[in-house]
């Protein structure tokens, strides 16, 4: 399947606007440097932000940016602050965007302003025209579309995992853990192999986290 980097800028419809206006009243931007952590199953996310603050604002006043915890202040120059955000998915947001029949990868850079929205994600084509189509009827206009191929040799993707990463992973596919819906739970995988779940979770997303690093790893804009 032919997956491409899409950034999408979007002018949010009124409603949408209102909807979000709590969550400009002590920021007037916030823009996404790195996607740290997607969870889909637990609705959560740790991003590495950029927030904006409106004047006599102070960054200590804040302990959280709309659905997003600040889990710590990594800098701040003026205005300016680079934070460690922890996300908590709405059952909105999740529905609409984040249900097994849209595949999509979030990654830098997305921006969120009361005028201006930046999404950037992974997708196929058939996806990347299903989000669309959802933003069209429910956020807001379309106003520019910009993408490029993610383009990587064919190899034995396997050959980059740890022995142990490798095992686990293989029986993950073979159990059914990557079935939708999931054909075997993480406690009860980590019992197959023999490792506690915590330690299971933690050698699944390592090695997807290196398969995906190895895939994209042709995309110009994702070099860090």
């Amino acid at each position: 399947m032919s997956m491409r980097k899409v950034i999408i800028e979007i002018e949010p419809y009124e409603t949408t606007k209102e909807a979000q206006r709590p969550m400009f009243t002590h920021i007037r931007s916030y823009e996404v440097l790195e996607v740290l952590k997607m969870d889909q199953e637990k609705s959560v996310y740790v991003d590495l932000i950029e927030c904006q603050l409106k004047e006599n604002v102070s960054i200590d006043e804040l302990t959280s940016i709309g659905e997003m915890e600040i889990l710590s202040v990594i800098r701040s120059e003026g205005d300016k602050h680079i934070c460690l955000v922890l996300g908590h998915q709405t059952e909105a947001a999740r529905d609409t965007f984040g249900g097994p029949e849209l595949n999509l990868i979030y990654t830098a850079p997305s921006l969120i302003s009361e005028d201006r929205v930046i999404v950037s994600f992974i997708s196929s084509q058939k996806d990347m025209m299903k989000f669309i189509e959802i933003v069209k009827a429910r956020i807001g206009k379309v106003v520019n579309i910009s993408f490029k191929q993610s383009n990587y040799e064919k190899k034995d993707l396997l050959s980059i995992l740890t022995d142990k990463q490798r095992e686990i992973m293989a029986a993950a596919y073979r159990y059914g853990y990557y079935d939708i819906p999931k054909g075997i739970s993480s406690e009860q995988l980590s019992e197959k192999v023999k490792v506690s779940k915590p330690t299971l979770l933690e050698h699944l997303r390592k090695a997807e986290r290196r398969i995906f690093t190895e895939i994209l790893a042709g995309s110009p804009e994702l070099s860090r």
